[in-house]
């Protein structure tokens, strides 16, 4: 039998959408792609509701490490 991967994948929940109302929904779980030069301005880089990733300010965001078969559930694409 196949083990599933046990590598977590990561997201954040929005905690502040302020300027950003169309883009960024308080409280919805969001796909962070990882940007270490993103992270080094303090940015985080997620897939916001236009379906595209763009960076936002680390502070709007809660960050979580989901399990893989937690995001695999979800449907959520990586």
């Amino acid at each position: 039998m196949k083990r599933k991967s046990t590598k977590a994948s990561h997201f954040a929940v929005c905690i502040n959408n302020e300027g950003y109302k169309a883009s960024l929904e308080v409280g919805k779980l969001y796909r962070v792609i990882p940007d270490a030069e993103a992270a080094s301005h303090g940015y985080i880089r997620v897939v916001d509701e236009s379906g595209e990733d763009y960076g936002y300010a680390a502070g709007r965001f809660f960050p979580l490490e989901v399990p893989q078969a937690l995001a695999d559930a979800l449907q959520i694409a990586r």
